[in-house]
């Protein structure tokens, strides 16, 4: 049988992260905790107070400052540490007492919104002239006075914001339960061998050149899936039904409204989307049939969708070769980005390989300090690589936001986030394409081009019109039941995959697997950004230092500007559907590509 998944405490030191930049001890954590609750009450010193004068509007501004942070480090190493292992109980009840306190203190700072909304435009112009140092906080105040048709009254806020924990529910019931708690029997090969499964090996058992090891590994992790249905049905339920009340509590028309304002991108952006993708679903159709054909089946169904359709083109990559090989990648951007890049190779930035209970994929913390955290669970493979190339882009966008902008603007919003990880992966796909000469090795490339579109613009589009439908039902007072989401989760992928592709019954279940639901519409942004991120990609190498200064200041700029307009500055106008047609016209081309490298076989 193969190796089996190491315990937490067995992963060597040097890949693990090391939290100790954040806190040098859990005790340490603790003390901060209860000193953070303490401070948290010198809010209500400027309650009812901030419109009266400059000073107090400052004073609250500096002290949210403060706090932001401390609260930034606690729940980020409570995050971390639970993440590392969830199965641990320990870590589990630190992760709660960490959003505990970050919901404590939008509690105790709720009356600020109200506030600043009703302060007169006048008195707020006076403000600014007699207190310089508000200037740092204008984007922030306007943002919030934006807002103001759908700020609630002091009292309603602080209701709001403590109900936040409790809303966090049904995700964290999730995240629990397939992180912690599924268990799948192993399954065997061609060969009869066994292999473990688990939700991070799916994926890898997929990739592999037996069929019969891929078919069993779809069968019985859907199977597993199957006995839980009901219950991971009920807790999206739960999220949407709590995401339909903070909607309508803060008079929204939809719950994707509601979603996209705190972000100041409009709903259409979201709706040109899928209706871009539908337009171009032929591309999807011509990229199934060549996959059909390549890999010479009579039938293509979905556990064949992740093995490559280059036969013998998997190989091992291990994690310091995939370090190199990024660093090299990336070098187009400068030395000042690869030295950031090294700087977290080196001080332990990165939890690389899977564990016992570890949180499954990956992700960069979205606390930046000291510095993000990334999260991988690495498997010595190209899409390995390519994570490691993804997770670090989200990483140092965070790092160079957080050293170019003040606190209260170096967080960027959810719409740029695929956009620094994306722009990373394209660079990495564009280096290796240029290093070959071999035709194998570059049908193997652009078949994991093809592969990452697929999954980030069509699949992701396919997961935000699910998400869409989810929310719309839910609006209309209808359940999610599991029976409803398999018929319709069915339907998609039968439309989106389109007439070579047999969708097996089993695909039906897979919205229960897909954490990305509980993230209120995140997952249309993976497209929205791959598109922005390809644009940008191909002008840094066409044009150079330009565009790489042009796309620094875009990394840099945090939340100093609503996110078209940061994009503007890297050349990229999402207010128009052009990124995205080009992004689907460049998947054509590969398509064509592929068709041409595969007859010449």
């Amino acid at each position: 049988m193969a190796e089996k998944t190491r315990k937490r405490e067995e992963i060597p030191e040097e890949f693990k992260w090391d939290l100790s930049a954040i806190f040098p001890s859990d005790e340490a954590w603790e003390k901060e905790c209860e000193a953070v609750r303490r401070d948290l009450e010198k809010y209500s010193a400027f309650k009812g107070k901030l419109g009266e004068d400059p000073a107090s509007l400052l004073g609250f501004f500096k002290l949210s400052d403060d706090l932001s942070v401390r609260v930034s480090k606690i729940y980020g190493y409570a995050s971390c540490s639970s993440d590392g292992d969830t199965a641990n109980g320990f870590y589990q009840n630190m992760s709660s007492k960490g959003m505990s306190v970050y919901v404590a203190m939008n509690a105790a700072r709720s009356f600020a919104a109200p506030e600043i909304t009703a302060i007169p435009q006048d008195t707020l112009d006076r403000f600014f002239r007699e207190e310089p140092e508000l200037e740092t906080y204008r984007r922030l105040i306007e943002y919030e006075r934006k807002m103001s048709e759908h700020t609630l009254s002091a009292e309603c806020e602080g209701i709001l914001a403590a109900a936040g924990e409790m809303a966090r529910g049904p995700e964290n019931i999730a995240s629990v339960f397939r992180n912690a708690d599924i268990r799948f029997p192993a399954v065997k090969d061609g060969n009869g061998e066994e292999h473990e499964l688990t939700g991070e090996t799916l994926v890898p058992l997929l990739q592999n050149e037996d069929r019969v090891l891929r078919k069993n590994a779809f069968c019985e992790f859907y199977k597993i899936y199957r006995g839980f249905r009901n219950t991971v049905a009920s807790t999206l339920d739960a999220n949407f039904k709590s995401l339909v009340f903070f909607s309508r509590a803060r008079k929204f028309g939809t719950t994707l409204d509601a979603a996209l304002s705190r972000t100041e991108v409009p709903a259409e952006v979201y709706r040109n989307l899928i209706a871009a993708v539908r337009a171009n679903l032929n591309k999807m159709y011509r990229y199934v049939a060549l996959r059909k054909k390549m890999l010479g089946v009579d039938e293509l169904h979905m556990y064949d969708v992740y093995v490559p359709v280059v036969a013998g083109s998997s190989k091992v990559i291990t994690f310091d070769e995939a370090k190199s090989t990024v660093l090299d990648a990336l070098a187009v951007l400068g030395e000042d980005y690869t030295d950031m890049l090294k700087e977290g190779f080196a001080n332990r930035w990165i939890d690389v390989y899977e564990n016992v209970g570890k949180r499954g994929g990956a992700y960069s913390s979205g606390s930046p300090y000291p510095h993000p955290y990334v999260l991988l669970n690495h498997t010595d493979d190209l899409e390995s690589m390519f994570t490691l190339a993804h997770e670090m882009g989200h990483a140092l966008h965070s790092y160079l936001s957080l050293k170019n902008q003040p606190t209260c603007t170096n967080d960027y919003v959810i719409f740029v986030a695929e956009v620094a990880s994306t722009c990373n992966e394209i660079l990495l796909m564009r280096y290796l394409l240029g290093k070959t000469e071999d035709k194998k090795e570059r049908m193997a490339l652009v078949n994991h081009f093809l592969d990452s579109f697929k999954g980030t613009v069509f699949r992701q589009t396919m997961f935000a019109e699910f998400e869409l439908f989810m929310g719309e039902k839910a609006e209309a007072g209808e359940a999610l039941t599991a029976d409803l989401l398999d018929e319709k989760y069915l339907e998609l992928n039968k439309l989106y995959f389109g007439p070579d592709m047999i969708s097996d019954p089993e695909i039906a279940l897979e919205w229960a697997r897909i954490p990305h639901f509980f993230y209120n519409y995140y997952v249309f942004q993976y497209a929205t950004g791959f598109s922005a991120a390809a644009a940008i990609a191909e002008r840094i190498l066409k044009e150079g230092k330009p565009a790489v200064d042009d796309y620094k200041k875009f990394l840099s700029g945090g939340f100093s500007a609503d996110p078209v307009s940061l994009l503007k500055i890297a050349g990229v106008d999402m207010s128009t559907p052009e990124p995205v047609n080009s992004a689907l016209s460049l998947f054509g081309d590969l398509v064509t590509e592929m068709e041409r490298l595969a007859s010449e076989q």
